[in-house]
């Protein structure tokens, strides 16, 4: 496995879904800390995270994670790269919180007790030692996107895939929540389309049509995004007054 190489790396990558064409010759690389991506609803975000994680595969062209093909290192990928989902209840499996976090340990190959004890540590650190046997339907969705962070975490991987995670949540939680993303050793890719979420971070990627249609400092990428928003929204208001 590479350690000098970028983090992610797509060689002109093509891809298709459902008959249309979501990316045509995308070359990328990404190494930055924490980076995100902006862009309309169907711009290509969602694709572009799952074909980090192998989720899904390119018609052509090659992605590189940690330096091995996606293509050809699938069992390899979630260990290097947790998903974390919109809706948590797409995501949660077991029906106690302990449980849920203890899984991806016993995948990794951890017995019931390690895995167990692993689970009921990282709860403590956060403060929710009391939460081991509660029944996941009982938490809020904030709760219960903080228990899919915890269960991503737990095993380590070296990046967090993020597909517009908090978008259900109120403002305060979605705060509490990053702030707790931002303490953690991880590389974060994160698509939202809540834009203070990302003014701290090292570098943002617009996708348009599937194409890159700006990529750099927070401060100048997202100004140019809310501008052009503002821009096709202003004719639309005209129109209906």
């Amino acid at each position: 496995m590479s350690s000098g190489g970028p983090v992610i790396a797509f060689a002109n990558v093509s891809l298709s879904r459902g008959g249309a064409a979501v990316f045509t010759g995308l070359s990328l690389q990404l190494s930055e800390k924490r980076i995100g991506l902006i862009g309309n609803n169907g711009s290509g975000k969602s694709s572009l995270l799952r074909l980090v994680n192998g989720l899904l595969l390119p018609d052509s062209g090659k992605i590189a994670l940690f330096g091995l093909d996606t293509r050809d290192h699938r069992k390899a990928l979630p260990g290097l790269a947790g998903f974390l989902f919109q809706n948590p209840d797409h995501q949660i499996v077991f029906p106690t919180i302990a449980e849920e976090i203890a899984f991806g340990l016993r995948e990794k190959g951890q017995n019931a007790k390690q895995a167990r004890d692993a689970a009921m540590a990282l709860l403590a650190e956060h403060g929710h030692a009391d939460w081991a046997g509660r029944p996941i339907h009982e938490l809020s969705d904030g709760q219960k996107q903080l228990v899919c962070i915890l269960a991503v975490t737990v095993t380590s991987p070296r990046l967090l895939l993020l597909d517009e995670p908090f978008s259900s949540l109120d403002l305060p939680t979605r705060h509490d929540l990053m702030n707790r993303l931002n303490t953690l050793p991880q590389h974060i890719l994160m698509a939202s389309h809540d834009l203070e979420l990302l003014a701290d971070f090292d570098r943002i990627i617009w996708l348009e049509g599937g194409t890159i249609f700006a990529d750099g400092p927070p401060a100048q990428v997202l100004r140019a995004y809310r501008e052009a928003c503002t821009a096709r929204t202003r004719p639309l208001l005209q129109a209906a007054q």
